[in-house]
């Protein structure tokens, strides 16, 4: 599937909706899959969805979408709005393979899509400047994988990655445009918080 990932694209407009998602484990490989779907002008919610269940694939570095693609897109599913965009708390081509839930994602619903990870999984990277916006390259073998991108001034930065259908100077823009207040974009954070409340309701 990698050959049909589209590494570039502009961010649809007019941008009317952003979704996060998120997966948050429990004992026994219980799963809760949530996802937010946001208005992408006021941040204000416009949609939800979940699925309860288990992984579907055991626990396997670099191989997480197979433990989550079910229970995700199956909450896509069950939105009544289908977004602009999707955010993945994840990797796109920064993985391996070029291949993380980002891209899996992304090819598998046709929408554009981008990976923001709080971590860095692969790649090497200088420190960027201390200010919002500040930017530098992270590579692997020689080739541009994504960027590690700071969204507020003196915080850690977040791993900005292309999933499919958006370049990675669009990817770059929105997780900047969602992060008015905190380090992570207000899609991650809500989609993390509603994944743990519905798993610690199971």
């Amino acid at each position: 599937m990698r050959p049909l990932v589209v590494r570039e694209g502009e961010l649809p407009a007019p941008l009317r909706t952003v979704a996060g998602l998120d997966v948050s484990y429990g004992p026994d490989d219980r799963l809760a899959a949530a996802v937010v779907v946001l208005d992408a002008d006021t941040l204000a919610p416009v949609d939800r969805a979940t699925r309860v269940g288990r992984a579907a694939f055991g626990y396997v570095p670099g191989l997480f979408a197979f433990r989550e693609l079910p229970a995700l897109l199956g909450a896509l599913a069950d939105l009544r709005t289908t977004p602009d965009v999707l955010l993945c708390d994840g990797y796109g081509l920064a993985h391996p393979r070029r291949f993380g839930l980002a891209c899996h994602l992304g090819v598998l619903t046709g929408l554009p899509t981008i990976g923001i990870a709080k971590t860095p999984f692969v790649g090497r990277y200088e420190e960027p400047g201390r200010r919002r916006g500040d930017w530098a390259p992270l590579t692997d073998g020689g080739e541009v994988v994504g960027r590690v991108l700071r969204t507020r001034d003196g915080v850690r930065p977040v791993y900005v990655s292309v999933g499919h259908r958006l370049g990675l100077d669009a990817a770059c823009a929105l997780a900047l445009r969602l992060t008015p207040a905190y380090r992570l974009p207000e899609t991650t954070r809500r989609a993390d918080r509603l994944s743990r409340d519905v798993l610690a309701g199971v």
